[in-house]
């Protein structure tokens, strides 16, 4: 075999090395994207490295993989979608109150599913490989709440917070926690466009007083 084409030989198989490496790269990577969805673009951009990005990405999976995650019995499910329903019948009366009885019901309900409840990055990091869609509502829902601790969030940001929460817990039950009741046709949901129930003021309380005499 001539010098020639042994080199062309050589040239050869390292462009199918090559083809192979990257076509493996690329289907890892549209993997991942397909796994992450939005959230894959959201840590390339925290890391500003795509590398970088990916390689956490799957060490969340491994971190995901490990854990013994169950589904809800249906008496679980039915007990949570009652305890979602009071939280929006409370949110009428207290919106503050009843924001942070939506975070601890969504954390309770984390919590049955399987997943770690410790420290809320770690937290994250764990949702996002099966709930990526809905993480950014948790993230919102989480934001709002903090503020809300801190004596800083409004009626309508409340509102907001309990629609984020609300996604999550939808996602994590499996279902719409207060789905349309069969025999009325009718539903007491919020759904994630619409608003939530309108805080009741205190016009209101005195109104229905005076009717009732």
């Amino acid at each position: 075999m001539s010098p020639t084409v042994t080199i062309v030989l050589i040239i050869v198989i390292l462009v199918v090395i090559a083809a192979i490496v990257y076509g493996v790269q690329a289907a890892r990577r549209r993997k991942l994207q397909s796994t992450f969805g939005p959230e894959y673009d959201r840590v390339v951009a925290d890391t500003g490295n795509r590398t970088e990005a990916e390689k956490e990405l799957r060490e969340r999976e491994k971190r995901h993989a490990a854990l013994e995650l169950k589904e809800l019995s249906p008496e679980s499910r039915q007990r949570y979608s009652t305890a979602w329903e009071e939280v929006q019948i409370q949110f009428v009366d207290n919106p503050s109150e009843a924001v942070g009885t939506a975070d601890e019901l969504v954390t309770r309900l984390i919590a049955e599913r399987g997943y770690p409840t410790g420290e809320y990055d770690e937290r994250l990091a764990d949702l996002s490989v099966e709930h990526a869609n809905t993480l950014q509502h948790y993230r919102d829902a989480h934001e709002i709440s903090e503020r809300n601790t801190a004596g800083s969030a409004s009626t309508e940001d409340l509102r907001l917070a309990l629609v984020h929460y609300r996604a999550l817990f939808a996602d994590l039950l499996g279902a719409d926690p207060v789905p349309t009741t069969p025999a009325t046709g009718t539903t007491t949901s919020v759904p994630d466009d619409e608003s939530a129930p309108a805080p009741r003021r205190a016009a209101d309380t005195d109104a229905a007083t005076d009717t009732s005499r």
